[in-house]
């Protein structure tokens, strides 16, 4: 087997987004070098998942090593088993891992045990709350890894105070930028994301102002009293602003196992089925205020311009706050509402857009790593 392959490595929505726009950085920079996909099947929804392949343009994965859903030592330990041959397989002259998730540490503790180079993308963000298991992958991931690229100025200084020496490190922007702005183009309308969704046109007339509604994290919707909390403030927003809720499968299961489906019953709430990336930017993109717990919708958000209001008590993408459009409201009721007053007056955060959110972050990566590889 020739050692001159690029392994990336892919396990779950996010992952996606920020490979695509990689994957054609190397195949126009890097023509010589074959480039392995390998998904580790973490994210196994279908909805969820294979439907971005399509709105990325990203060619199907060369290996699915099929994990699966299991507790985070089990998931942790299962990709680990299965990507070790594959590395035996192929030894390739780096492994490229992006985000947090337990894919991303699992590859990444292989490979370094191994002696093969990690190349992580989105290096550096740090939320500082260690109850988040995507902390604990950062954190671990970013001290092992070989090649670190950051999307923002404040990365750089967290990986220096944890002892990364500056030469490892390469401030490069945001790679999901790259698939907003590549995907822009091929987004539909909200009206038509409804209208396939099977919703009342009655219902669409009344929806020319919304907010976008996305939950998940285990930390909103895990504990039934943190989940009514947070419904029933949705639906006192509602009574004052439509909103579209894009309901992730944890949250649907969630609402139905502690009997709080009255939300459902809700007039001015749309519930939608998980989305393809092209609709939830559809979406976005003509929304007044995106309401959310992802960390890729604060990004989101502010490249786009739109107020987004973050059901968390911390983040780790500081920029979109202090440049952004982000605010950080936890669950404090009264605080969404008063910001939801500025909004709605027109004085929600504009923000602007930052340094290298671009569309060209892959192209810095490829270029970066031709020289750092000298390939």
């Amino acid at each position: 087997m020739s050692s001159r392959y690029i392994i990336c490595v892919v396990g779950a929505r996010p992952n996606f987004m920020k490979m695509a726009p990689i994957l054609r950085a190397l195949s126009i920079k890097l023509p010589h070098i074959q480039v392995l996909l390998v998904h580790t099947g973490q994210h196994y929804d279908k909805d969820m998942s294979d439907r971005l392949f399509d709105d990325l343009k990203l060619p199907r994965p060369d290996i699915n090593l099929e994990v699966g859903s299991a507790t985070h030592a089990v998931q942790t330990a299962d990709v680990m088993r299965k990507f070790e041959p594959i590395l035996d397989t192929y030894q390739p002259c780096c492994v490229i891992v992006v985000g947090d998730v337990n894919s991303t540490l699992a590859c990444t503790l292989v490979a370094v045990k191994k002696d093969v180079p990690v190349v992580h993308v989105e290096a550096g963000l740090r939320s500082y709350d260690k109850k988040m298991p995507e902390e604990i992958n950062r954190i671990l991931t970013d001290q092992i890894a070989d090649r670190l690229y950051t999307t923002e100025r404040s990365a750089e200084i967290n990986l220096k105070k944890e002892g990364i020496p500056s030469d490892q490190i390469c401030f490069v922007g945001n790679v999901m930028i790259d698939s907003l702005i590549y995907g822009q183009k091929g987004a539909p309308q909200v009206l038509d994301i409804l209208k396939s969704a099977g919703i009342d046109p009655s219902v669409l007339s009344g929806l020319k102002d919304y907010a976008v509604v996305t939950l998940h994290r285990p930390s909103n919707v895990d504990q039934p009293d943190s989940l009514q909390h947070l419904l029933d403030i949705l639906i006192e927003i509602s009574n004052r602003l439509p909103l579209i809720f894009a309901l992730h499968p944890r949250t649907k299961n969630n609402i139905e196992r502690f009997k709080l489906t009255y939300i459902f019953d809700v007039k001015n709430i749309v519930f939608l089925p998980p989305q393809g990336y092209l609709e939830m930017l559809g979406l976005m993109s003509s929304a007044s205020l995106i309401l959310t717990d992802s960390g890729g919708l604060q990004e989101e958000s502010t490249a786009l311009g739109i107020p987004c209001l973050t059901l968390r008590e911390n983040t780790e993408r500081p920029i979109t706050v202090e440049q952004g459009t982000n605010t950080i409201v936890g669950s404090d009721r009264n605080l969404i509402l008063s910001c939801l007053d500025e909004i709605l007056a027109g004085r929600g955060k504009s923000g602007r857009v930052p340094e290298f959110w671009d569309g060209a972050a892959a192209e810095r990566i490829a270029d970066d790593l031709k020289a750092w590889l000298v390939l």
